[in-house]
Protein backbone atom coordinates (compact mmCIF):
# COMPACT_ATOMS: atom_id res chain seq x y z
CA UNK A 1 0.00 0.00 0.00
CA UNK A 2 1.01 3.62 -0.43
CA UNK A 3 2.13 5.71 2.54
CA UNK A 4 -1.08 7.71 2.92
CA UNK A 5 -3.16 4.55 2.70
CA UNK A 6 -1.04 2.82 5.34
CA UNK A 7 -1.08 5.86 7.61
CA UNK A 8 -4.88 5.73 7.62
CA UNK A 9 -5.48 1.97 7.64
CA UNK A 10 -2.43 0.02 8.89
CA UNK A 11 -3.09 -1.70 12.21
CA UNK A 12 -6.79 -0.87 12.19
CA UNK A 13 -9.70 -3.29 12.31
CA UNK A 14 -13.29 -2.40 13.18
CA UNK A 15 -13.86 -2.49 16.94
CA UNK A 16 -15.10 -6.05 17.64
CA UNK A 17 -17.64 -4.83 20.21
CA UNK A 18 -19.36 -2.17 18.09
CA UNK A 19 -17.77 -2.19 14.61
CA UNK A 20 -16.65 1.42 15.24
CA UNK A 21 -14.35 2.65 12.48
CA UNK A 22 -12.25 4.70 14.91
CA UNK A 23 -10.82 2.51 17.69
CA UNK A 24 -11.94 3.31 21.23
CA UNK A 25 -9.63 4.74 23.85
CA UNK A 26 -9.09 1.90 26.31
CA UNK A 27 -8.56 3.88 29.50
CA UNK A 28 -8.82 0.83 31.74
CA UNK A 29 -5.80 -0.02 33.87
CA UNK A 30 -6.72 -3.66 34.46
CA UNK A 31 -8.63 -6.44 32.70
CA UNK A 32 -11.04 -9.17 33.77
CA UNK A 33 -9.61 -12.69 33.80
CA UNK A 34 -11.89 -15.69 33.24
CA UNK A 35 -9.68 -17.73 35.55
CA UNK A 36 -6.19 -17.50 37.02
CA UNK A 37 -3.92 -16.84 34.05
CA UNK A 38 -6.81 -17.12 31.58
CA UNK A 39 -7.34 -13.82 29.74
CA UNK A 40 -7.55 -12.24 26.28
CA UNK A 41 -3.94 -11.11 26.11
CA UNK A 42 -4.27 -8.11 28.41
CA UNK A 43 -3.81 -8.07 32.18
CA UNK A 44 -2.53 -4.57 33.08
CA UNK A 45 -2.20 -1.51 30.84
CA UNK A 46 1.46 -0.90 31.58
CA UNK A 47 2.16 -4.32 30.08
CA UNK A 48 -0.26 -4.03 27.16
CA UNK A 49 -3.14 -1.88 25.98
CA UNK A 50 -5.33 -2.33 22.87
CA UNK A 51 -5.09 1.33 21.81
CA UNK A 52 -1.31 1.27 22.17
CA UNK A 53 -1.12 -1.96 20.19
CA UNK A 54 -2.93 -0.39 17.23
CA UNK A 55 -0.57 2.58 17.30
CA UNK A 56 2.52 0.38 17.46
CA UNK A 57 1.35 -1.74 14.51
CA UNK A 58 0.61 1.40 12.50
CA UNK A 59 4.01 3.02 13.07
CA UNK A 60 5.88 -0.24 12.43
CA UNK A 61 4.29 -0.45 8.97
CA UNK A 62 5.12 3.18 8.16
CA UNK A 63 8.79 2.73 9.14
CA UNK A 64 9.04 -0.58 7.24
CA UNK A 65 9.73 -2.44 10.47
CA UNK A 66 8.43 -5.60 12.13
CA UNK A 67 7.97 -4.12 15.61
CA UNK A 68 7.32 -0.75 17.24
CA UNK A 69 7.07 0.10 20.94
CA UNK A 70 5.66 3.38 22.23
CA UNK A 71 6.99 5.30 25.22
CA UNK A 72 5.94 8.33 27.24
CA UNK A 73 8.39 10.72 25.52
CA UNK A 74 11.17 10.78 22.96
CA UNK A 75 13.77 10.69 25.72
CA UNK A 76 12.01 7.74 27.36
CA UNK A 77 12.37 5.92 24.04
CA UNK A 78 16.09 6.79 23.80
CA UNK A 79 16.56 5.70 27.41
CA UNK A 80 14.97 2.36 26.53
CA UNK A 81 17.27 2.16 23.49
CA UNK A 82 20.33 2.49 25.74
CA UNK A 83 19.28 -0.66 27.61
CA UNK A 84 21.35 -2.52 24.98
CA UNK A 85 24.36 -1.12 26.89
CA UNK A 86 25.74 -2.29 30.21
CA UNK A 87 28.48 -1.09 32.55
CA UNK A 88 31.79 -1.02 30.71
CA UNK A 89 30.23 -0.56 27.26
CA UNK A 90 30.95 2.31 24.91
CA UNK A 91 28.67 4.26 22.55
CA UNK A 92 29.41 6.56 19.61
CA UNK A 93 26.94 9.42 19.15
CA UNK A 94 26.59 12.30 16.68
CA UNK A 95 28.22 15.39 18.18
CA UNK A 96 25.36 17.64 17.03
CA UNK A 97 22.38 16.14 18.81
CA UNK A 98 19.39 17.35 20.79
CA UNK A 99 20.48 18.66 24.19
CA UNK A 100 18.40 16.07 26.02
CA UNK A 101 20.12 13.24 24.17
CA UNK A 102 23.54 14.71 25.04
CA UNK A 103 22.49 15.03 28.68
CA UNK A 104 21.28 11.42 28.82
CA UNK A 105 24.50 9.96 27.42
CA UNK A 106 27.02 12.35 28.95
CA UNK A 107 25.55 13.17 32.36
CA UNK A 108 23.31 10.20 33.22
CA UNK A 109 24.64 7.00 31.66
CA UNK A 110 28.18 7.83 32.77
CA UNK A 111 27.07 7.13 36.35
CA UNK A 112 26.28 3.57 35.25
CA UNK A 113 29.71 2.94 33.78
CA UNK A 114 28.75 3.62 30.16
CA UNK A 115 31.06 5.91 28.21
CA UNK A 116 30.23 7.91 25.09
CA UNK A 117 32.33 9.47 22.35
CA UNK A 118 30.66 12.28 20.41
CA UNK A 119 31.92 12.66 16.83
CA UNK A 120 30.97 14.32 13.56
CA UNK A 121 29.18 11.36 11.99
CA UNK A 122 28.99 13.01 8.57
CA UNK A 123 32.53 11.67 8.08
CA UNK A 124 32.78 7.89 8.28
CA UNK A 125 36.46 8.03 9.25
CA UNK A 126 35.52 9.83 12.48
CA UNK A 127 33.31 6.89 13.46
CA UNK A 128 35.98 4.35 12.52
CA UNK A 129 38.55 6.13 14.70
CA UNK A 130 36.12 6.26 17.63
CA UNK A 131 35.37 2.52 17.66
CA UNK A 132 36.82 0.78 20.71
CA UNK A 133 36.91 -2.92 21.67
CA UNK A 134 33.98 -2.30 24.05
CA UNK A 135 31.88 -0.28 21.57
CA UNK A 136 28.34 -1.59 21.22
CA UNK A 137 26.18 1.18 19.74
CA UNK A 138 26.33 3.95 17.15
CA UNK A 139 23.52 6.46 17.59
CA UNK A 140 23.05 9.22 15.03
CA UNK A 141 20.67 11.97 14.14
CA UNK A 142 20.28 12.61 10.43
CA UNK A 143 19.47 15.42 9.98
CA UNK A 144 21.04 16.59 13.24
CA UNK A 145 19.47 19.01 15.67
CA UNK A 146 19.98 21.95 15.21
CA UNK A 147 22.62 22.20 12.45
CA UNK A 148 20.86 19.80 10.06
CA UNK A 149 23.96 17.84 9.12
CA UNK A 150 23.35 14.69 7.09
CA UNK A 151 25.12 11.38 7.71
CA UNK A 152 25.23 8.59 5.14
CA UNK A 153 23.06 6.02 6.93
CA UNK A 154 23.81 3.16 4.55
CA UNK A 155 27.56 3.72 4.77
CA UNK A 156 27.44 3.82 8.58
CA UNK A 157 25.19 0.75 8.67
CA UNK A 158 27.73 -1.22 6.62
CA UNK A 159 30.50 -0.17 9.01
CA UNK A 160 28.39 -1.05 12.05
CA UNK A 161 27.63 -4.53 10.72
CA UNK A 162 31.28 -5.17 9.91
CA UNK A 163 32.19 -4.32 13.52
CA UNK A 164 29.20 -6.12 15.08
CA UNK A 165 27.74 -2.84 16.39
CA UNK A 166 24.11 -1.74 16.55
CA UNK A 167 23.11 1.37 14.61
CA UNK A 168 20.20 3.49 15.79
CA UNK A 169 18.93 6.51 13.87
CA UNK A 170 16.81 9.32 15.28
CA UNK A 171 14.41 9.98 12.41
CA UNK A 172 12.32 12.63 14.17
CA UNK A 173 13.09 15.46 11.75
CA UNK A 174 12.37 13.45 8.59
CA UNK A 175 9.53 11.16 9.70
CA UNK A 176 8.89 7.88 7.84
CA UNK A 177 7.29 9.92 5.07
CA UNK A 178 10.66 11.27 3.92
CA UNK A 179 13.16 8.67 5.19
CA UNK A 180 13.23 5.00 6.26
CA UNK A 181 16.53 4.20 8.02
CA UNK A 182 15.68 0.50 8.42
CA UNK A 183 15.68 0.14 4.63
CA UNK A 184 19.14 1.74 4.62
CA UNK A 185 20.51 -0.85 7.05
CA UNK A 186 19.88 0.70 10.47
CA UNK A 187 18.92 -1.66 13.31
CA UNK A 188 16.70 0.71 15.28
CA UNK A 189 14.75 3.86 14.46
CA UNK A 190 13.84 6.41 17.13
CA UNK A 191 11.14 9.08 17.00
CA UNK A 192 10.01 11.75 19.36
CA UNK A 193 6.36 11.43 18.39
CA UNK A 194 5.82 14.73 20.19
CA UNK A 195 7.08 16.36 17.00
CA UNK A 196 5.90 15.72 13.44
CA UNK A 197 4.08 12.45 14.06
CA UNK A 198 1.90 14.18 16.65
CA UNK A 199 2.03 17.39 14.65
CA UNK A 200 -0.26 19.53 16.80
CA UNK A 201 1.87 20.37 19.86
CA UNK A 202 -0.59 18.62 22.15
CA UNK A 203 1.01 15.29 23.11
CA UNK A 204 4.27 13.81 24.38
CA UNK A 205 5.54 10.49 23.12
CA UNK A 206 8.38 8.41 21.73
CA UNK A 207 8.74 5.20 19.76
CA UNK A 208 11.36 2.62 18.81
CA UNK A 209 11.01 0.63 15.56
CA UNK A 210 13.11 -2.42 14.60
CA UNK A 211 13.03 -5.86 12.99
CA UNK A 212 14.95 -8.06 15.42
CA UNK A 213 13.03 -10.56 17.55
CA UNK A 214 15.83 -10.36 20.12
CA UNK A 215 15.55 -6.57 20.34
CA UNK A 216 11.79 -6.87 20.66
CA UNK A 217 12.14 -9.10 23.71
CA UNK A 218 14.68 -6.71 25.21
CA UNK A 219 12.76 -3.49 24.60
CA UNK A 220 9.40 -5.01 25.52
CA UNK A 221 10.93 -6.11 28.84
CA UNK A 222 12.26 -2.57 29.40
CA UNK A 223 8.93 -0.99 28.44
CA UNK A 224 7.10 -3.11 30.99
CA UNK A 225 9.78 -3.01 33.70
CA UNK A 226 10.46 0.74 33.69
CA UNK A 227 6.87 1.61 32.83
CA UNK A 228 7.41 4.77 30.77
CA UNK A 229 4.55 3.84 28.42
CA UNK A 230 2.47 6.13 26.25
CA UNK A 231 -0.97 6.73 27.74
CA UNK A 232 -4.03 5.36 25.89
CA UNK A 233 -5.36 8.86 25.26
CA UNK A 234 -2.06 10.04 23.76
CA UNK A 235 -1.95 6.86 21.66
CA UNK A 236 -5.38 7.74 20.30
CA UNK A 237 -4.33 11.36 19.63
CA UNK A 238 -1.24 10.11 17.81
CA UNK A 239 -3.24 7.71 15.67
CA UNK A 240 -5.53 10.59 14.71
CA UNK A 241 -2.53 12.78 13.83
CA UNK A 242 -0.67 10.20 11.74
CA UNK A 243 -3.64 10.01 9.36
CA UNK A 244 -2.68 13.46 8.03
CA UNK A 245 1.11 13.06 8.25
CA UNK A 246 1.66 12.85 4.49
CA UNK A 247 -0.26 16.00 3.62
CA UNK A 248 1.28 17.90 6.53
CA UNK A 249 4.84 16.92 5.62
CA UNK A 250 4.34 17.97 2.02
CA UNK A 251 3.30 21.45 3.19
CA UNK A 252 6.08 21.68 5.80
CA UNK A 253 8.60 20.75 3.11
CA UNK A 254 7.22 23.16 0.52
CA UNK A 255 7.12 26.09 2.93
CA UNK A 256 10.60 25.36 4.29
CA UNK A 257 12.14 25.27 0.83
CA UNK A 258 10.67 28.65 -0.03
CA UNK A 259 11.85 30.15 3.25
CA UNK A 260 15.36 28.67 2.92
CA UNK A 261 15.69 30.27 -0.52
CA UNK A 262 14.53 33.58 0.95
CA UNK A 263 16.92 33.43 3.91
CA UNK A 264 20.00 32.43 1.92
CA UNK A 265 19.86 35.75 0.06
CA UNK A 266 19.22 37.92 3.12
CA UNK A 267 22.03 40.37 3.86
CA UNK A 268 21.70 40.09 7.64
CA UNK A 269 22.12 36.30 7.71
CA UNK A 270 25.59 34.77 7.80
CA UNK A 271 24.65 31.17 7.04
CA UNK A 272 21.58 29.03 6.38
CA UNK A 273 21.38 25.35 7.36
CA UNK A 274 18.88 23.41 5.24
CA UNK A 275 19.64 20.13 3.41
CA UNK A 276 17.37 21.07 0.52
CA UNK A 277 19.76 23.82 -0.57
CA UNK A 278 22.36 22.80 -3.13
CA UNK A 279 24.90 24.72 -1.07
CA UNK A 280 24.40 22.35 1.87
CA UNK A 281 27.61 20.27 2.26
CA UNK A 282 25.70 16.96 2.34
CA UNK A 283 22.99 17.87 -0.17
CA UNK A 284 23.88 14.94 -2.44
CA UNK A 285 23.58 12.45 0.44
CA UNK A 286 20.24 13.99 1.43
CA UNK A 287 18.96 13.52 -2.12
CA UNK A 288 20.14 9.90 -2.09
CA UNK A 289 18.51 8.76 1.16
CA UNK A 290 15.61 11.17 1.66
CA UNK A 291 12.44 11.83 -0.36
CA UNK A 292 12.13 15.40 0.92
CA UNK A 293 14.06 17.81 3.10
CA UNK A 294 11.65 18.49 5.94
CA UNK A 295 10.43 21.58 7.72
CA UNK A 296 13.41 22.49 9.93
CA UNK A 297 15.74 25.39 9.12
CA UNK A 298 18.50 26.98 11.18
CA UNK A 299 20.29 30.20 10.36
CA UNK A 300 23.09 32.19 11.92
CA UNK A 301 23.16 35.93 12.54
CA UNK A 302 26.04 38.12 13.66
CA UNK A 303 25.80 37.70 17.42
CA UNK A 304 23.57 36.91 20.39
CA UNK A 305 22.38 40.49 20.81
CA UNK A 306 21.02 40.65 17.28
CA UNK A 307 19.53 37.15 17.62
CA UNK A 308 17.75 38.25 20.80
CA UNK A 309 16.37 41.34 19.05
CA UNK A 310 15.07 39.26 16.14
CA UNK A 311 13.46 36.69 18.43
CA UNK A 312 11.53 39.40 20.27
CA UNK A 313 10.11 40.87 17.07
CA UNK A 314 8.38 37.82 15.62
CA UNK A 315 4.60 38.12 15.48
CA UNK A 316 3.58 34.88 13.78
CA UNK A 317 6.48 32.58 14.66
CA UNK A 318 6.05 31.59 18.31
CA UNK A 319 9.12 31.66 20.55
CA UNK A 320 9.00 28.19 22.11
CA UNK A 321 10.84 24.91 22.44
CA UNK A 322 9.83 21.80 20.49
CA UNK A 323 9.06 21.54 16.78
CA UNK A 324 6.99 19.78 14.16
CA UNK A 325 3.60 21.33 14.87
CA UNK A 326 1.28 22.86 12.30
CA UNK A 327 2.15 26.26 13.75
CA UNK A 328 5.56 27.83 13.08
CA UNK A 329 7.95 28.01 16.02
CA UNK A 330 11.28 29.74 16.56
CA UNK A 331 13.88 29.07 19.22
CA UNK A 332 17.41 29.97 20.32
CA UNK A 333 19.10 26.56 20.71
CA UNK A 334 22.06 27.76 22.78
CA UNK A 335 19.82 29.01 25.57
CA UNK A 336 16.81 26.75 25.09
CA UNK A 337 16.87 23.24 23.58
CA UNK A 338 20.66 22.79 23.84
CA UNK A 339 21.40 24.72 27.02
CA UNK A 340 22.47 21.49 28.77
CA UNK A 341 25.49 21.27 26.44
CA UNK A 342 28.49 23.27 27.75
CA UNK A 343 29.20 26.43 25.76
CA UNK A 344 32.68 25.32 24.68
CA UNK A 345 31.28 22.08 23.24
CA UNK A 346 28.42 23.90 21.50
CA UNK A 347 30.81 26.33 19.84
CA UNK A 348 33.24 23.56 18.89
CA UNK A 349 30.36 21.84 17.08
CA UNK A 350 29.37 25.07 15.32
CA UNK A 351 26.35 25.88 17.48
CA UNK A 352 26.93 29.57 18.14
CA UNK A 353 24.99 32.07 20.24
CA UNK A 354 23.86 33.66 16.97
CA UNK A 355 22.05 30.51 15.78
CA UNK A 356 18.26 30.62 15.40
CA UNK A 357 16.18 27.51 14.67
CA UNK A 358 12.88 27.59 12.81
CA UNK A 359 10.19 24.92 12.76
CA UNK A 360 8.25 25.84 9.65
CA UNK A 361 4.52 25.29 9.98
CA UNK A 362 1.80 24.95 7.37
CA UNK A 363 0.56 28.54 7.39
CA UNK A 364 0.39 30.61 4.19
CA UNK A 365 3.95 31.09 2.95
CA UNK A 366 3.47 34.80 2.28
CA UNK A 367 2.60 35.41 5.93
CA UNK A 368 5.63 33.49 7.16
CA UNK A 369 8.04 35.36 4.89
CA UNK A 370 6.50 38.71 5.86
CA UNK A 371 7.01 37.87 9.52
CA UNK A 372 10.65 36.96 8.90
CA UNK A 373 11.14 40.13 6.91
CA UNK A 374 9.80 42.43 9.62
CA UNK A 375 11.69 40.60 12.40
CA UNK A 376 15.01 40.76 10.56
CA UNK A 377 14.64 44.51 10.12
Amino acid sequence: MGFSTDSIHAGYTPDPATNAVIPPIHLTTTYYQDDIGKHKGYVYSRSGNPTRDILQKNIAVLEKGKYALAFSSGLAAIHALTSVLKAGDHAIVSNDVYGGTFRLFEKFLVDYGIKTTFVDTTRIENIEKAIQPNSKLIHIESPTNPLLAISDIQEIANLAKSKNLLLSVDNTFMTPYFQNPLLLGADIVVHSTTKYLGGHSDLLGGVLIFNSDELYERFKFVQNSIGAVLSPFDCWLLLRSIKTLAVRMERHNKNAMEIAKYLVNHQKIKKVFYPGLESHPQHSIARKQMRGFGGMISFEVENFEFAKTVLKKFKLFTLAESLGGVESLVCHPASMTHASIPKEIREKNGLTDGLIRLSIGIEDIEDLINDLEQALK
